[in-house]
């Protein structure tokens, strides 16, 4: 039986979705815009269409993200492929992007060494490249699946980077940076929100029981691997910036400051390493 896009709207409905995600999921699936579906509700959707809309439904409604189910996501301006492997780019994580390029126009370098430590899908790295191209970028992941997902983005994308497997600094010895960034794992491991996030992978969310045990590693490393001038800037949870600025000065680093997401938090921690480029 063959369903028109209004009933499959009512079906979404009926099982539990809110709109938004409705909209998002059925033109992800006729390739279409929101407003198409809103002038042709009575458009039909083919038998094999209909049978895969009943299972994003019902997957959505077992609350698997919508990324996961449509296999991709926007992120500053590209179209990233995802899947389970990797978490899942949001748009917090932007303002890490937009710091990172402020940072590289400031510095003003003819072809700046740039590092993305866990780089999960690539949305870091290829966001950066894409809007900084002469920027040399190498993103570094410690799982092998992600990796690939990474590279796969970039390959799509036509954006060069120098992926690489390794925990952390793990690989780069002897390789300095002019600007390295990071969106760690930062959640308390026995945090409850956890439990809204079991789709995604755990390794890229969780770290130790206040959720900076991965935060510490990347910055006890640090030292090797900036350049004289270097910028660190590392995403984090919404209170976690005093912790986190209070490590970066235990380490080193002047210039110490965070920058606010979208709600007015401060997400994002960063500090200068000594020295003159």
């Amino acid at each position: 039986m063959s369903l028109s896009v209004a009933q499959a709207l009512q079906a979404a409905h009926t099982a539990g979705l809110d709109r938004v995600d409705a909209f998002a999921l059925l033109g992800a699936l006729l390739r279409c815009e929101r407003g198409w579906l809103i002038a042709h509700d009575d458009a039909l959707l083919d038998a094999d269409q209909t049978a895969r809309w009943a299972d994003w439904c019902g997957r959505r409604a077992a609350g698997e993200p919508v990324a996961y189910l449509v296999g991709e996501r926007e992120f500053h301006g590209l179209r990233l492929a995802v899947s389970p492997a990797v978490l899942i780019p949001r748009p917090d994580t932007e303002v890490l992007v937009d710091w990172a390029l402020e940072r590289l126009a400031a510095a003003a370098l003819p072809a700046p060494q740039v590092l993305d430590l866990g780089t999960g899908s690539g949305a870091i790295a290829l966001a950066v490249k894409h809007r900084h191209p002469a920027a040399q970028l190498t993103a570094v992941d410690a799982s092998p699946t992600a990796l690939a997902q990474a590279r796969a983005n970039g390959e799509q994308l036509g954006l060069a980077v120098d992926w690489r497997l390794g925990d952390w600094w793990q690989g780069l010895a002897g390789h300095r940076f002019d600007l390295v960034l990071s969106n760690p794992p930062y959640i308390a491991q026995d945090d409850p929100h956890l439990q809204a996030l079991t789709h995604e992978p755990l390794s890229a969310l969780a770290s130790g029981s206040d959720g900076l045990d991965d935060i510490r590693r990347l910055l006890a490393g640090a030292s090797a691997h900036l350049a004289p001038g270097a910028w660190l800037l590392l995403e984090h949870g919404w209170d976690q910036a005093p912790a986190v600025r209070a490590l970066l000065d235990s380490h080193g680093f002047s210039q110490v400051q965070s920058r606010l997401d979208l709600a007015g938090h401060a997400r994002c921690s960063g500090g200068r390493w000594p020295g003159t480029p």
